[in-house]
């Protein structure tokens, strides 16, 4: 059972190593911008924020690339943080005998590694969310509760298969 929970652990946070990597690339890199791309920071079935449904003015976009620019460096070493954590604690969970200590040291880094990058992402994401005007917020909102309602509905099919 540790050893499942150890791996969906892994396997979670890879995934989300991932995505940051992919947003880190920015426009014209090759990974999604803040205006698109699937999975992406602004990509719709992505956990960003659906900014090419809310019709936003060129300097709104200009804004928000401007944001994305700030903390593009702050989520590349934070998602590099992320990944020497993980490797670290792979490691500590293969290593033979089992050194508990080692394992619960390396997963608190790997926790607060993964905080780290949640924050990072919570706060660009507020200044964001402030440059739109109350009409973009209200349907950012919108748009999110229907993907919430979407993921659920998936879940529950998934569950009665």
């Amino acid at each position: 059972m540790h050893r499942l929970r150890s791996f969906v652990v892994v396997a979670t946070f890879t995934a989300l190593v991932a995505g940051v990597a992919a947003y880190a690339q920015g426009p014209g890199r090759g990974g999604p911008g803040p205006f698109g791309g699937r999975g992406g920071f602004g990509g719709p079935d992505g956990d960003g924020l659906p900014l090419r449904q809310l019709n936003l003015t060129e300097t709104q976009q200009q804004q928000i690339r401007d944001v994305t620019q700030q903390y593009r460096d702050q989520n590349r070493q934070a998602a590099e943080q992320l990944r020497t954590a993980m490797e670290a604690q792979r490691t500590a969970v293969d290593t033979m005998p089992v050194n508990e200590g080692l394992i619960r040291s390396t997963t608190q880094a790997l926790v607060e590694a993964q905080t780290e990058l949640a924050i990072q992402r919570a706060r660009m994401q507020s200044e964001i969310f402030a440059l739109l005007t109350p009409a973009q917020q209200e349907q950012l909102k919108k748009l999110r509760a229907e993907r919430e309602s979407r993921v659920k509905q998936r879940g529950g099919r998934g569950q009665q298969q």
